[in-house]
């Protein structure tokens, strides 16, 4: 169905030995949507992607991904279903031996038949999208931190995915250089309607994709405080003891009476 969320987690479990990682994890992805996956360290946040890339397998519970149970998914059918998955890393994770423009386009070099010709076409719209369009013969030694990482929203987009999976995206950044990676991230909701999670400890900018929206502006896109709709579109997903302990807007988060919210958010 077309109103089916892209991602749905039911009643998941996953424990290493006697460590309980998640337990009874519940919650749904929906198209164009963004969720933020906030929480303690080794609360389950990163665990969750990797989960939804099949790189673990849950203990109990169901994972569909675009309407397919993927968590007892043989590895040849998972393939096709990271398809239409894409991963930004944190560090970004760039190959420092390629340039920018086989950094992008690896995926469609190495996994598919695509004819050099249009892969370069898509590296460089793609590069164009995130404003790095004259960087595409560079080094990644030569970037800064904040184009390090709008290349690998780059890489992550060239396959054109539907699903992107962010994990710490802007850690190790200034606030000035985060602002632009989570520009891209607020672009790609917003104009490319791409759905998102986003796996985070950095609250500043979890609040700002949160509450910021972009608009096209002529041939520009200006990035505004978001209207109450587009709020609608992110929600806060928040693991404490590796249960959803909150899941709201970002305006309900700030305003909660919830003792172990606050302290986590002071």
């Amino acid at each position: 169905m077309a109103d089916d969320p892209v991602i749905d987690f039911r009643d998941v479990h996953l424990a290493f030995d006697d460590k309980v990682i998640l337990d009874g994890v519940t919650f749904t992805l929906d198209k164009a949507h963004t969720k933020i996956i906030i929480g303690a360290s080794g609360s389950g946040k990163s665990t969750i992607l990797r989960l939804i890339l099949g790189l673990l397998k849950p203990d109990a519970g169901e994972i569909y991904i675009n309407g397919e149970r993927t968590d007892n998914m043989p590895e040849d059918e998972l393939m096709r279903v990271r398809a239409d998955l894409g991963m930004v890393f944190q560090e970004g994770a760039l190959f420092d031996s390629l340039t920018v423009r086989e950094n992008v386009g690896y995926r469609l070099f190495e996994e598919t038949n695509t004819p050099i010709a249009k892969v370069d076409e898509r590296v460089k719209e793609v590069l164009g999208f995130v404003g790095l369009g004259e960087f595409i013969d560079r080094m990644p030694s030569e970037l800064s931190g904040g184009q390090r990482r709008r290349v690998a929203i780059a890489r992550a987009l060239t396959s054109k995915p539907h699903i992107l999976l962010y994990d710490e995206p802007t850690t190790g950044l200034d606030p000035i250089t985060a602002i632009t990676v989570d520009d891209e991230i607020v672009k790609l909701r917003d104009i490319e309607h791409v759905s998102g999670i986003l796996v985070t400890h950095q609250l500043r900018d979890a609040f700002y994709i949160a509450t910021h929206e972009a608009v096209p502006e002529g041939k520009t896109l200006k990035f505004v405080k978001a209207s109450p709709d587009k709020a609608e579109m992110t929600a806060f997903l928040m693991l404490k003891d590796g249960r959803v302990s909150f899941e709201g807007a970002a305006d309900e988060l700030r305003h909660s009476d919830d003792p172990y919210l606050k302290a986590f958010l002071s």
